[in-house]
């Protein structure tokens, strides 16, 4: 069965007000400009936009992802428009499911990251029985890290992610 858009419905997700389903090369464009906001990459080691060839090769890791483990991060889209990208990928790095979120700035300060967040946990823990979710946030975020406390997530302790101190936080089932 499909949603016309030849996307399984099996892979669709609904929240309150969030549809989530996987991305698609339709979603190159949105990525693209979402990575060339520098308030989005304002957290990054180094806090420059993404090219127009590091998004489509993001892009195209996540729907290797969803090729691989038939889940990963979900194209989120809020009143009929795409916002963003988020969900729960297998780490390479850390033990548990890594939980990641990106959303358009101008979708900011209306509970989507949360909402979000507690679809993804849902999926994860009753669909896919995971046991471990992490979050990493660098210190200078201090939104996200509300988000993932907001949603149950602990501090672990800090580490080195990509050259910079980042926080870990955690969820068990």
């Amino acid at each position: 069965m499909t949603d016309g858009n030849d996307i399984p419905t099996t892979e669709l997700r609904r929240t309150d007000r969030l549809l989530l389903r996987p991305p698609t090369m339709e979603d190159l464009q949105f990525l693209t400009e979402l990575f060339a906001r520098p308030e989005l990459v304002a957290h990054r080691p180094v806090p420059r936009p993404d090219s127009p060839e590091e998004s489509a090769a993001r892009l195209a890791k996540d729907m290797a992802h969803w090729q691989q483990h038939s889940f990963g991060r979900f194209a989120v889209i809020a009143n009929g428009e795409l916002i963003g990208f988020g969900g729960v990928t297998v780490s390479n790095e850390f033990e548990g499911l890594n939980l990641s979120y990106h959303l358009d700035p101008r979708s900011w300060g209306h509970g989507y990251a949360t909402e979000l967040v507690r679809g993804i946990l849902t999926f994860a823990f009753e669909e896919l029985g995971a046991r471990r979710i992490i979050g990493l946030v660098r210190p200078a975020n201090p939104a996200s890290r509300r988000v993932l406390e907001k949603c149950g997530f602990g501090f672990e302790g800090q580490v080195m992610l990509h050259g910079a101190p980042t926080n870990l936080y955690s969820l068990l089932s």
